[in-house]
């Protein structure tokens, strides 16, 4: 597929293969600026930091949101490289995050069109844009490689 979120998900693999080396569930999360520019990299800390909040996903709107010194980051775009959580969408509404790119489906916890769809549900008042499929087949290689190694 081509996108203009290419580059942007090209960082947030970086960062997702980084953290496989580590241990921990290889996934990888950028925000942009409307120009496209990074304004932060998450990667997972659950392991490292026994946090089960730590995902890459809020890691990354973190950082965004301490150092813009707002929570509202509805002209930012979140590039990650699996689908979001439960937790990790409901973060994104919460945070009014214009646009949420996703690479990788996620058919056993995926929020944003796979088994839940968070940004969609009419009660939620804020819904960002949803773009899934961003570099899927690298996203899932990333993954499927991190569990087959972990399985041997």
């Amino acid at each position: 597929m081509n996108s203009p979120y290419n580059t942007a998900m090209g960082v947030a693999l970086d960062a997702a293969r980084d953290v496989a080396s580590l241990g921990d569930i290889p996934v990888g999360a950028v925000v942009v600026d409307a120009s496209g520019n990074v304004l932060a990299v998450g990667r997972n800390y659950r392991e490292e930091r026994s946090d089960p909040f730590s995902h890459a996903e809020i890691e990354a709107m973190r950082a965004v949101a301490g150092d813009r010194g707002t929570w509202n980051l509805e002209d930012c775009t979140l590039v990650v490289t699996l689908e979001p959580c439960p937790m990790c969408a409901g973060a994104a509404v919460s945070a009014h995050m214009g646009r949420v790119v996703f690479g990788a489906w996620d058919e056993k916890m995926g929020a944003l069109g796979s088994v839940w769809d968070i940004a969609r549900d009419p009660h939620v008042g804020f819904q960002p844009e949803v773009i899934g499929g961003v570099r899927e087949e690298e996203c899932a290689a990333v993954l499927t490689e991190f569990f087959a190694a972990r399985r041997r």
